[in-house]
């Protein structure tokens, strides 16, 4: 922001210069308007044809301008380098033009009688637009962004099947080996067992609240004593 501020004042001097140096005197007493156009690009050089103001330097000049507008509306710095180039490469084709007509030499004196201030203004003005073009930073580019990269999915978590204490289907918790287990039925069964010391509900030596040795109250206890009941007969009546 600050160099295209910067860029266009300078634009804007060097384009003020350029157009309002035709008005001034370019070599001895003749202005820069009193110059033709197509002079400047025969081998003759300067003539003393007098055009009018839209056949004159002012022509050149004021396409310029034009440029310096619309590099500075449109933020562009390309118009504005234009603009420059033109400006300058006039006034130095003038002056190559002006050195044919005055004897191959230009001459720069103290009392004017040489090369005066409307070309200066000229030179001037084209080296400031060549510096704003040169300074400006012209429209900022939009890049697009790039497409977001897509993203793989996680791989699903992979369960191990293997041995668990808590698992129904390992060994250890109903085996039949020599080792003890919770439901086993080795040398000392669990508490659902079957061995040498029984559980709760085991059939060992010592029997459990359920067992046989002992019985308990669902047990197995023998005859229970059975109460006859008495018979009632009926009384028959008297006749």
């Amino acid at each position: 922001m600050v160099r295209n501020v910067l860029g266009g004042v300078l634009a804007v001097l060097g384009a003020a210069g350029a157009v309002a140096s035709p008005f001034r005197p370019w070599y001895t007493s003749r202005l820069g308007r009193e110059y033709r156009v197509p002079d400047l690009f025969v081998p003759g050089g300067i003539t003393a044809a007098h055009p009018n103001l839209l056949w004159s330097l002012f022509l050149p000049f004021l396409l310029a301008a034009v440029l310096t507008l619309v590099g500075l509306f449109a933020r562009l710095r390309t118009p504005v380098l234009l603009a420059g180039v033109l400006v300058l490469g006039c006034t130095v084709l003038w002056a190559v033009r002006a050195a044919q007509a005055n004897g191959d030499s230009l001459t720069l004196a103290a009392d004017g009688s040489g090369v005066r201030t409307g070309a200066g203004g000229a030179a001037a003005g084209g080296v400031l637009l060549l510096l704003a073009a040169a300074v400006m930073s012209g429209r900022p580019r939009h890049v697009p962004a790039p497409p977001p990269v897509p993203v793989p999915p996680p791989p699903p978590p992979a369960f191990e099947d293997g041995p668990d204490e808590d698992d129904w289907r390992t060994p250890a918790s109903y085996g039949q080996g020599g080792a003890p287990t919770s439901y086993g039925q080795g040398g000392a069964s669990g508490p659902y067992g079957q061995g040498g010391a029984s559980g709760p509900y085991g059939q060992g030596g010592a029997g459990g609240p359920y067992g046989a040795r002992r019985p308990g109250p669902y047990g197995d206890p023998g005859p229970e004593p059975t109460t006859p009941l008495p018979t009632i007969r009926p009384v028959r009546g008297k006749d």
